[in-house]
């Protein structure tokens, strides 16, 4: 049996990434036309967990959802929990520009996957090292993708394949955990399926 469980995102990639890693635990995610409310916060955990319970209210089931970040150490941390509308507003571009003439080019990537059902929220978070390339390269990610090179590799993200980006990314690892989690925790899960009028478990 696949539990398959909705997370609210419309971004596609996140999806695909998520399922390559929670493929072998029996686990799927999909895809649900939600709109995810965003609080305003400095914590990753305070975002994914905010939203998570708020879905989860109106799906009336267990319910995904992921936040992400881009942490520039030279930047103080910049632009972190706005990465998403840092990358809406000036992009790319905007952020090598800031970074231009500056030598510390070493950013991590931070993600949060907070599961919601009737137990509460449960967090599961993924961090990579890495550093801010000189100019953007590839054109396999999303986002921030090409221009950060995690640690221990000379490519972008956005040059990786998607199964080796997933084996070393914040995300991957945060949904590692989630797979895990749920493994060890499927009968807390299966009964809520079953009795919503939304079943996905099959």
């Amino acid at each position: 049996m696949v539990l398959r469980i909705p997370f609210v995102t419309k971004n596609e990639h996140k999806v695909a990434e998520a399922n390559i890693v929670l493929k072998k635990y029996g686990v799927e995610v999909y895809p649900v036309n939600l709109k995810k409310i965003e609080v305003q916060s400095e914590s990753l955990e305070k975002i994914a967990a905010l939203a998570a319970k708020i879905a989860y209210r109106k799906l009336r089931m267990p319910v995904v959802v992921e936040d992400a970040g881009l942490f520039i150490d030279a930047l103080s941390g910049f632009p972190g929990p706005y990465s998403s509308y840092v990358y809406k507003t000036i992009g790319i571009k905007g952020v090598l520009k800031l970074m231009e003439g500056i030598s510390d080019r070493s950013a991590k990537f931070r993600a949060v996957v907070a599961l919601a059902y009737s137990g509460g929220v449960k967090l599961f978070k993924g961090v990579v090292k890495g550093i801010i390339s000189l100019e953007a390269k590839g054109t396999k990610g999303f986002g921030f993708d090409p221009i950060f090179i995690p640690e221990g590799h000379a490519k972008t993200f956005a040059e990786l394949g998607t199964e080796e980006k997933c084996s070393v990314s914040h995300r991957g690892k945060a949904f590692e955990q989630l797979g895990k989690w749920i493994v060890e925790n499927k009968d807390k899960l299966i009964p809520e399926f079953r009795a919503s009028p939304r079943v996905e478990a099959q």
